[in-house]
């Protein structure tokens, strides 16, 4: 497993705070990465092969409730907090689960910050503590995926279903969000990651969580100048940063292996991966803002790569695990159930045996492959009796007879209706003895044919 490199001003602080917090460091990193990239993103862009694009990072802490997805947010926030100023505060927000109500909120924002001193301000950080209830919420709304697609190209997002236009420009958001490998198994689709809606998002599974002797303890000051520093720098004006010519040859190794990983994986865990070295080029310019630089040294890229590594090697992991849950989960076919029902009752059951445990009608049962209907007219004098048994399980019992409608008197076992039966033969006990020998096998006899109709 991949260890990531802790880089630069935010990851110094990650590593001064991470023994203080009973969390998973690499949890409290990818977060303050989030929120760093969200507070840059609307004046920092990164360039390469000709084309400026955001910096904006997407990312998932993806583990059990007891992982300390909270506690990462809560020290990251500690660790970037005081350099981004009230970024955190006022540009924080939540629960947006269409594609409406995404834009409708940065277009307000917009208009908010259209006449301030500072300009018009479209950057957002999107932090979903319960992504699995957005995420169940979204799936009403075919719009949500392709608007998420557009913020995260940063281009132009628009909601037309509103009285007034609404129309957004090189959009700022950032998703932070945190989920459960259960809930990632039952609401991130295949069919959405296909389109590319969650190969946007880098998935890190947290590790087991320290346990401190103190948890009350507080988390210890960062020294946040440096960070500060870079944070006024980045914001002061539109900045590009590019690849610096020594690290063109390690760039060129990251973009094989994204491309050999997407050509020999799987198409199902290829789909969340296929974007592997826009994220290695985000996260090292980043890195590079970090430290008031707008040129991305081999280093910075290096520790972008450790980084994007581990979250391909947790999607991958993430993936089939989920489609292990899938697979141990998948729901009986009305065969198998009817079957079931017809097995339970020793070959041939009726139909109020079955129906009502299969969740089907008589007309669906009867219509799978291999069912025998047979209909018979019981001696309680009531309607007609339907049986359900399978080709295959015919010769295992013979056929229900009548019932009679009291107690037949002793005597002579009543002859069968359908074929003649063989006469009961009563056999005397043997007493054990200690040494007794092992009876003699005796054939088989056909079974009661009264015990069908108890």
């Amino acid at each position: 497993m991949t260890t990531p490199i802790f880089y630069g001003p935010i990851g110094r602080a990650v590593r001064a705070v991470a023994p203080f917090a009973e969390t998973d460091p690499l949890g409290i990193y990818v977060a303050a990465l989030a929120m760093w990239s969200a507070a840059i993103g609307g004046t920092v862009t990164v360039g390469s092969r000709g084309n400026a694009r955001p910096v904006l990072l997407w990312s998932a802490l993806v583990g059990k409730s007891s992982r300390g997805k909270g506690t990462a947010r809560w020290a990251a926030e500690h660790v970037v907090g005081e350099a981004l100023g009230r970024f955190l505060e006022t540009h924080t927000t939540s629960a947006l689960s269409s594609g409406a109500s995404l834009v409708n909120h940065l277009w307000k924002q917009q208009e908010a910050t259209e006449e301030t001193e500072r300009g018009r301000d479209v950057r957002a950080l999107v932090l979903e503590e319960e992504w699995s209830e957005v995420l169940k919420r979204a799936k009403r709304d075919a719009s949500y995926t392709t608007k998420l697609r557009l913020a995260w190209d940063g281009a132009t997002l628009r909601n037309t279903t509103k009285d007034e236009a609404q129309e957004v420009k090189n959009p700022a958001l950032v998703l932070h969000a945190h989920i459960t490998p259960s809930d990632w198994a039952t609401y991130v689709a295949l069919s959405d990651a296909a389109g590319g809606s969650y190969n946007r998002v880098l998935p890190f599974l947290l590790g087991a969580v320290p346990m401190l002797d103190d948890d009350d303890a507080p988390l210890p000051p960062v020294d946040g100048d440096a960070l500060s520093d870079a944070y006024a720098w980045a914001t002061a004006r539109p900045r590009q940063i590019t690849l610096a010519p020594e690290a063109r040859p390690l760039w060129r190794t990251v973009r094989r292996y994204a491309r050999i990983l997407s050509e020999t994986l799987p198409e199902d865990e290829a789909v969340f991966i296929e974007r592997t070295a826009e994220h290695t080029l985000r996260t090292a310019a980043c890195l590079a803002a970090s430290e008031c630089s707008e040129t991305i040294t081999k280093d910075m890229l290096n520790a972008a790569f450790t980084l994007v590594r581990r979250s391909v090697q947790d999607a991958v992991r993430i993936v089939r695990k989920a489609a292990a849950r899938k697979v141990g989960r998948q729901p009986r076919t009305l065969m198998d159930k009817v079957r079931a029902r017809i097995e339970m009752h020793g070959g041939r059951a009726t139909s109020s045996q079955v129906l009502p445990y299969v969740g089907a009608t008589a007309e669906q049962v009867k219509s799978l492959p291999g069912i025998v209907v047979t209909t018979e007219r019981l001696g309680n004098g009531g309607r007609p009796a339907v049986f359900f048994s399978f080709t295959d399980t015919q010769d295992q019992r013979p056929p229900a007879e009548p019932t009679p409608a009291r107690p037949a008197a002793p005597g002579p076992a009543p002859q069968a209706t359908r074929a003649p039966q063989p006469a009961l033969r009563l056999v005397t006990p043997v007493p054990k003895t200690p040494r007794a020998r092992p009876a003699r096998p005796q054939p088989a006899r056909p079974e009661n044919p009264f015990l069908a109709v108890l």
